[in-house]
């Protein structure tokens, strides 16, 4: 027996399913796609954090050189009795303060490199060389584009964006499929059948060959009459959930937007801040040099010289603090545009 039947027309249940499964499909990827994003911004930000801890602990250790010779200075100046012993003492605590922060920096680039292992699929421990965070300038870059441009594209390509806009389709292609499941369909029937089964007139009465034969080919119209209103209810629901969706997708549109802007400010403001940082560096050594000088020559005092070896700390540790502030924008701004896997941030 050979049986066939072909759907000839079912007012788009097909073509609606098709496009349901291949709506699905394109917001799996974009969500993989998001994703990666976002293991990447973690594990890129994870490694300027542990720039950022090593060029601190290498920052703490000058200051803990600089506030050492200090204190042998004022220690000489007390042992020649043209110093009172407070300035040792004074010179000493200072010492010991960066004795102390050179500690917790170690501690914190160790924690910070362990954060980088695990990032890489390392045990914490695992050693990891890593580059201090130069203190060079970093390079300004202008973009291509326009703000309003960039906004614009990533509210259009952002992976975020693209998953809810495929959730959204999906959720009308399913609302089309459901309706057209309560709607007639066309179907092309055919059969062949041969039947060679032995024939009897009756229970226990001897058998008698026989063969059948039946064959045809024909329309078969079916046509749901009635659903007790479940179909209704069923179509209903679909479309809250595709409106649900519209609205995921003009949220995502909204908020990709945001993001972005917020990062290109953030941006901006680390870029100047790079700048401010260095004048200010520049600035604390060269006042530092001035009291060293004038403590050694008799003239300054101890307040003076320790104040400025705090300053030059302060802006040290800032100045770092700066450029990793900047690595970090970049980073983020490349991840709201959804372009981490591009060599720079659309910035020439």
């Amino acid at each position: 027996s050979l049986s066939l039947n072909w759907l000839l027309f079912d007012f788009g249940g097909r073509e609606a399913t098709l496009r349901n499964a291949h709506a699905l499909l394109v917001a799996a990827q974009a969500t993989e796609d998001a994703t990666l994003q976002a293991v990447f911004d973690t594990a890129a930000k994870d490694y300027y954090a542990a720039q950022a801890a090593i060029g601190a602990l290498a920052a703490a250790r000058d200051v803990e050189q600089m506030t050492d010779a200090s204190l042998a200075a004022a220690q000489a100046r007390s042992n020649r009795g043209v110093a009172p012993i407070t300035d040792a003492l004074q010179a000493q605590t200072q010492h010991e303060q960066a004795v102390l922060n050179l500690t917790q920096a170690r501690g914190q680039a160790l924690t910070a490199l362990g954060a980088l292992a695990s990032d890489m699929d390392l045990t914490p421990g695992t050693p990891l060389r890593v580059p201090a965070v130069t203190e060079d300038k970093p390079p300004v870059k202008t973009f291509t584009q326009t703000i309003t441009a960039m906004i614009e594209a990533v509210r259009q390509s952002h992976p975020a964006v693209k998953a809810a806009q495929a959730q959204y389709q999906a959720a009308l292609a399913k609302a089309a499929q459901i309706r057209a499941q309560g709607l007639p369909s066309i179907t092309l029937v055919a059969q062949d059948s041969l039947d060679n089964q032995p024939q009897s007139m009756g229970l226990g009465l001897p058998t008698y060959p026989a063969t059948g034969h039946q064959a045809y080919v024909g329309v078969q119209v079916s046509v749901k009459l009635f659903e007790g209103f479940s179909r209704q209810y069923q179509i209903e629901q679909a479309q809250a959930q595709a409106e649900q969706q519209r609205y995921a997708f003009d949220d995502a549109r909204q908020k990709v937007a945001l993001d972005m802007w917020s990062s290109y400010q953030t941006l901006s403001t680390a870029t100047q801040n790079v700048t401010h940082s260095e004048n200010l560096l520049a600035i604390a050594a060269q006042a530092w040099q001035a009291a060293r000088k004038r403590y050694d020559s008799g003239v300054g005092s101890i307040l003076e010289l320790m104040n400025t070896q705090a300053a030059l700390a302060n802006a040290r540790q800032r100045h770092i603090q700066a450029i990793t502030d900047w690595h970090y924008a970049r980073v983020d701004l490349a991840s709201k545009l959804g372009q981490l896997d591009a060599a720079d941030v659309q910035a020439h």
